[in-house]
């Protein structure tokens, strides 16, 4: 008998009944896109290391162009120029200035940048400054973009390509980062074939293995695949055996209350406390399972791939990112619907979508289909929900959407 939770009972209950972490490593900065931190970065030294001109210029003194016009401009001695690379080869006094370039260390004595656009150059040594500057215009200071001791990123952040430009700025060569959780991933069913084989009469190729291997890495996990278990109760629950000593299991197919479906029975054969929940109110992938076995978790998915798919970025994807210590990024959006949607009250319904711009604003064109049919979601880039205990949407509602 099924056990129906709420999507959000049955998240609560993933989500606090698996304590278990991942362990941590250092990892080349270069192949941590993507990775969780394990621990906080701290900024080890200022950024920038000196004072810095923004512009191509003149280091000047703020106070000596005060005044400064087309027609009355600010005469000033050029005192050489800040190469890129180098200390300034002199300080300013009143009344001097050096080139510089952007990039460049301001020298001693200034705090401004007049643009180049604003000189002109009057023989060997004199420049006319049309426009006056204040200070620290054109310039970043030393520690303006990061102080020493900051905190740049947080434990369980999820490093970006920007991240890692930091890092390297501030001399990280390296990354603290947790270890991917290990997910192993079985496919279920005796009409499943390899898709490297010609399907017979009544089979179909093994889609979820690939589909879910391919979010699991998309979640920041690691995924073996551990092949097709015919719909049989003793080699069920030998595949689940072997698959122990993964941080997570993921099943598809076998998920229902069907007398040939399994899965919930091995997962109580295999361990305590078992099954915690089997079925959710939801639409597609109602009749997923949750289990837990020694402080590890048991998913059973459907075997249809939407609702794999619906049932993956529900749960599975929220709790992967936990065995890693990472703080969740949910990708949710609100978009306009193109159309009517009919929804059974008592459940969620998750319908694919293609979103798109229109004049500025977000909307969903849905893509009806039964949950079996790949078609939808490969044309879609989204989910669009439809919360509990609602008779639908009209078009033009605005409603909660998840990119996928």
């Amino acid at each position: 008998m099924l056990t129906v939770l709420t999507v959000g009972e049955a998240k609560e209950k993933v989500l606090t009944s698996v304590r278990l972490r991942t362990g941590e490593g250092k990892l080349p900065l270069l192949d941590s896109t993507g990775r969780v931190l394990a621990r906080a970065l701290v900024a080890s030294h200022d950024l920038p290391l000196f004072n810095r001109s923004t512009m191509d210029g003149y280091a000047v003194a703020a106070v000596d162009t005060f005044g400064a016009t087309e027609g009355m401009p600010a005469l000033l001695e050029i005192n050489g120029e800040v190469l890129m690379g180098q200390s300034p080869p002199a300080k300013i006094t009143p009344g001097q200035v050096l080139r510089i370039s952007t990039g460049g260390m301001l020298p001693e004595g200034s705090d401004a940048v007049v643009m180049v656009e604003y000189t002109e150059v009057l023989g060997d040594s004199t420049v006319a400054v049309n426009r006056s500057v204040a200070p620290g215009e054109n310039v970043i200071v030393k520690g303006e973009d990061i102080k020493a001791g900051e905190k740049l990123l947080p434990a369980g952040h999820i490093l970006r390509s920007q991240d890692i430009g930091a890092l390297a700025a501030l001399g990280y060569i390296e990354a603290i980062v947790a270890d991917r959780p290990k997910v192993a991933i079985i496919s279920t069913g005796d009409e499943l074939v390899m898709p490297e084989q010609t399907p017979g009469a009544g089979q179909v190729r093994d889609i979820n293995s690939y589909l879910l291997s391919s979010l699991v890495t998309q979640a920041g996990g690691e995924p073996t695949l551990l092949g097709i278990i015919p719909d049989n109760a003793d080699k069920m629950l030998s595949a689940l055996e072997k698959a122990q000593s993964f941080d997570c299991v993921i099943l598809s197919g076998g998920s229902s209350a069907g007398a040939r479906d399994y899965t919930a029975g091995a997962i109580d054969k295999l361990g305590k406390p078992g099954v915690l929940f089997h079925g959710v109110s939801m639409r597609p992938g109602k009749p997923l399972i949750f289990g837990v076995v020694d402080g590890k978790p048991f998913f059973g998915l459907s075997g249809n791939p939407t609702s794999a798919m619906v049932g993956f970025l529900l749960f599975i994807r929220p709790l992967l990112l936990q065995l890693a210590g990472a703080h969740e990024t949910p990708n949710l959006l609100r978009a306009r619907v193109e159309r009517n949607l009919s929804s059974a009250g008592g459940r969620e319904d998750y319908f694919r979508a293609v979103i798109y711009n229109k004049e500025g604003e977000l909307w969903a064109r849905p893509l009806l289909g039964q949950a079996n049919l790949i078609s939808t979601v490969v044309r879609g880039n989204a989910l669009i929900r439809v919360p509990q205990n609602s008779e639908g949407a009209e078009a033009g509602d605005k409603l909660e959407v998840i990119l996928i």
